[in-house]
């Protein structure tokens, strides 16, 4: 059974950086592509990025271009989620999530193993 479990989040200011992580375990991590989604309270869980098996294709959701960058490491079994340029609306529960494909998706319901969550919150 696939495991993920995500660390990294915490309190940044305005214009900060912080960077996630997510380890995985439990089956062969490179024959899974990997996403990030997140929920504000009282929001639906967005899709923030996601990355292909080989980590040479990645995606966005707009709001986050140019400011996330994600990554992987197939030797270590970990995808990263970079955030510079924070801003309090990025504040929210950050979710890992695994689909066992080769491309990344930005749909939720097609990721079968998700993390119980890291919380990033931004202030003003």
């Amino acid at each position: 059974q696939v495991q993920l479990v995500e660390s990294g989040g915490g309190l940044v200011q305005a214009g900060g950086s912080l960077r996630l992580s997510c380890a995985f375990s439990g089956r062969t991590f490179r024959s899974y592509a990997m996403g990030w989604f997140r929920q504000a309270p009282g929001k639906e869980r967005e899709f923030v990025a996601a990355i292909s098996t080989s980590g040479g294709s990645t995606y966005y959701v707009d709001s986050v271009k140019g400011r996330f960058t994600i990554s992987r490491d197939n030797a270590k079994n970990t995808v990263d989620l970079q955030m510079r340029r924070l801003k309090p609306e990025d504040t929210a529960l950050y979710y890992c999530a695994a689909r066992f494909t080769s491309s990344g998706s930005y749909i939720a319901r097609e990721y079968a193993y998700w993390g119980q969550g890291t919380q990033v919150t931004v202030s003003s």
